[in-house]
């Protein structure tokens, strides 16, 4: 096969040079599945490792993009034949083996997915990562007993690409979702996926965060961490579950147990990365049916591939709104 266009990840004087570069399938990491890759996306994730502000590419070089959605070119598993529509992301793809933004990758069968009937290729980057977990964090949170009667849900980092899925497969699902932001000039766009109501984070003191203050929320689901995350904690009601799924803001939680155990709240921690098979594939199942967010074009941009270098500031910067899809061969 003649070579093809990969955006890789180099490190020179302890620090992360990316560019693109021709490559050849020879190249390319070890798996049973070569796959000629349609659509990619980019997540805060992506920014991180392609610009060097955080920590998270394990091994130089390396292919960047952790999210892959394209179409099986040879497979040595027999779960996978020439021609089936596939999905990749989490694992290692994009930090330790070569990832999605490439024209071909090559996968362990371990990695893949069969994308479910009702999505498209495209459909699957627009959700890629961000959609994958906010999906888990709904089943894990439903499955921890919420339910739209307990009362309102509300979501941090709305405008981001997991807050953007989440609010949208929650208010599909009939809960009362509260947007939590700090854009308020977005609250139309919020109010479209379905927010009840747009919560401006300016409007909290969180220097004054008690141990239990007024039971607000039956759930939540966190992109931030840190004291917004301790802030959610304290205001839960009673059995309320709070999915932790980011840490866009902090790392650190200074919190106390006063909600677990005088309110019996639940933190349930989402990892999309390292989640089992059987669950990965129910969830990306469940994203093309009950899972699946009513507004999928409305959150998403498409890129073609040449302009992805221009996009990773902009996540840095917290600019960005909902999903930006990259198109490989445009």
């Amino acid at each position: 096969m003649e070579k093809f266009k990969a955006y890789r990840l180099r490190e020179a004087d302890k620090k992360v040079v990316a560019a693109f570069e021709e490559t050849s399938l020879a190249e390319l990491d070890p798996g049973e599945v070569v796959i000629r890759v349609a659509y990619s996306s980019v997540n805060y994730k992506d920014a991180l490792a392609a610009t060097g502000a955080g920590r998270i590419i394990r091994r130089f070089p390396c292919i960047g993009g952790i999210d892959l959605s394209g179409t099986v070119v040879e497979s040595a598993d027999p779960r996978f034949a020439k021609g089936d529509a596939v999905i990749a992301t989490s694992y290692d793809i994009g930090v330790a083996h070569d990832g999605g933004y490439a024209e071909y990758a090559r996968i362990p069968a371990a990695w893949v997915v069969p994308v479910p009937r009702g999505l498209t290729l495209h459909d699957a980057m627009a959700l890629g990562t961000a959609g994958f977990t906010a999906g888990l964090a709904v089943e894990r949170m439903e499955h921890d007993g919420l339910a739209p009667g307990a009362g309102p849900v509300v979501v941090s980092g709305a405008t981001g690409g997991v807050g953007s899925i989440a609010i949208d497969i929650l208010a599909r699902r009939g809960y009362h979702v509260v947007a939590l932001t700090g854009k308020e000039g977005e609250s139309d766009y919020l109010r479209h996926l379905g927010a009840k109501e747009v919560m401006l984070r300016s409007g909290i003191d969180f220097g004054k965060i008690k141990p239990l203050d007024k039971a607000t929320w039956a759930g939540a689901v966190d992109n931030l961490g840190g004291e917004t995350l301790a802030w959610m904690a304290s205001t839960m009601k009673v059995d309320g579950t709070i999915a932790s799924v980011g840490l866009a803001a902090s790392m650190n939680l200074n919190t106390t147990v006063a909600p677990f155990i005088l309110r019996g709240a639940s933190l349930l921690g989402v990892d999309s990365v390292n989640c089992p098979m059987p669950r990965r594939q129910r969830v990306w199942e469940r994203l093309a049916t009950d899972l699946r967010p009513a507004h999928l074009a409305a959150f998403t941009r498409t890129i073609p591939f040449a302009e992805l270098p221009t996009v990773f500031d902009d996540f840095l910067k917290a600019k960005v709104k909902g999903r930006i899809v990259v198109d490989m061969a445009a």
